[in-house]
């Protein structure tokens, strides 16, 4: 598998550094504005390829060399106000280098599925779909996967169960917005009812766990980039994998043309199906309110991605 990483930032070089560990490609292609930054990762990893089992070439290029990339994952971003951080205020920044990059990053690879981890995440997902003619199922936005990991790890650690057997999804924006599943959240099979005060609290800590790891250290990057390495791994080996990721919907919940995370399942050729939970009348309104405030940061980014690249 052929993998194109575009931004090498925090999370693209995190990124990067886990993909050659876990042998999630086979060919990686590194590109970043400065290519210098680039070539210098390239080499660090090749280097550190030659310490692990998996067998990979590594390389910096230009958006030409990405060209029959299998995944493409575009990580690049304006830089978050360290006093104030907002993912939202990303929005009309960032679509100008979705509009910038995307039409040439698809046009060299058709077929590939793309990650979208700029933020804010809803918004830059749906803006690559408005500025390529790529099919619905192949653009994905990493999203919620982020916050649903950390929702667990909170649960885990309260009721001494494996993160992993928590059943328990956050969904629609990764932002403010976003609403915690709680009724359809379960542990072997067992709703987690007697733990529902403790699940609207953690819902809570979740939305502002990482902006506060933000505030802490200047930015995110260890578990957004094991994230999407999930997602690459269950292209990689077409695994039918369940997880919520950012997708454009097509009337879950009464939404229409907006990206929100649902649980969706993922193989080889990206999204395979859309799943819908049964949620409450709470969490459906909940949701419908976070598809309106994401749907007008995309009516307010319209008029940039219409923009001629300068």
């Amino acid at each position: 598998m052929k993998v194109t990483i575009v931004g090498m930032g925090h999370v693209g070089a995190t990124l990067a550094y886990v993909t050659v560990l876990e042998g999630l490609a086979e060919q990686l292609v590194l590109i970043n504005r400065n290519r210098k930054v680039a070539e210098g990762n390239a080499m660090d990893l090749r280097h550190t390829a030659s310490m692990v089992r998996h067998p990979i070439q590594i390389r910096s290029g230009d958006i030409p060399d990405s060209a029959g990339s299998h995944v493409v994952v575009f990580t690049i971003s304006a830089p978050m106000s360290q006093s104030n951080p907002d993912r939202r205020a990303l929005a009309h920044d960032n679509a100008a280098l979705i509009r910038d990059w995307m039409p040439q990053l698809a046009e060299a690879s058709p077929n590939a599925v793309f990650l979208i981890v700029t933020n804010p995440v809803d918004v830059m997902t749906w803006a690559t779909l408005q500025v390529t003619n790529l099919p619905a199922n192949r653009v994905c936005g990493i999203g919620t996967l982020v916050d649903s990991a950390r929702f667990r790890a909170m649960m885990s650690d309260e009721l001494g169960i494996h993160a992993e057997d928590i059943r328990a999804y956050i969904l629609g924006e990764h932002g403010a917005s976003q609403v915690a599943a709680i009724s359809v959240a379960s542990v072997g099979g067992e709703p987690i009812d007697d733990s529902l005060d403790l699940a609207r609290q953690f819902a809570r800590l979740t939305t502002e766990s990482g902006l506060d790891i933000f505030r802490l250290k200047g930015h995110t990057n260890f578990a957004v980039a094991k994230a999407t390495a999930l997602v690459m791994e269950a292209i990689q080996h077409d695994q039918q994998h369940t997880m919520p990721l950012s997708v454009l919907l097509d009337g879950f919940c009464g939404v229409h043309d907006v990206c929100l995370s649902v649980p969706v399942v993922v193989g080889r050729n990206g999204v395979t199906r859309r799943l819908k939970p049964k949620l409450t009348t709470e969490e459906t309104e909940a949701f419908r309110r976070s598809a309106a405030e994401v749907a007008e940061n995309n009516r307010q980014i319209l008029p940039i991605l219409n923009k001629m690249p300068s």
